[in-house]
């Protein structure tokens, strides 16, 4: 639930002017928004609404044990892809829509790894439930 709960709350700030700075100058999807959120993490209205998606879904999941598994291990996996997506193409090619920079990859990596292994070692051992009624 926290993890969704973070997402939700760096989606919300993406479109907060100040928290992300040059803000007039966010694309919906492209390497040429010039927004960072913080200042450092190149964010677009798409990004934006990935990170909400992210945060809705993580609190959704969050209901049942192998919901919330799931979430972590499936959401620390598309983060390591996102992560090599952002390796392999480069920051100001047409084919970064998401936008990615070198601290969105970083970030991407730490989340991937940090959502697998809370998946992992906070599960291990424990017996899936079926949701209450």
């Amino acid at each position: 639930m926290t993890v969704g709960a973070v997402f939700l709350l760096v989606g919300v700030l993406g479109f907060i002017p100040g928290i992300t700075t040059d803000y007039d100058s966010m694309q919906f999807a492209s390497h040429e928004s010039r927004a960072h959120l913080l200042g450092v993490f190149q964010v677009s209205i798409l990004h934006n609404l990935v990170h909400l998606a992210f945060g809705v879904a993580g609190l959704a999941m969050a209901r049942t044990f192998s919901a919330a598994r799931t979430f972590l291990l499936a959401g620390g996996a598309v983060y390591l892809v996102l992560w090599l997506y952002g390796l392999f193409v480069g920051h100001d090619s047409s084919a970064n829509f998401v936008p990615l920079n070198t601290a969105d990859n970083w970030l991407h990596l730490g989340l991937g790894v940090g959502m697998i292994a809370l998946g992992l070692l906070l599960t291990r051992g424990r017996t899936p439930t079926a949701p209450a009624a």
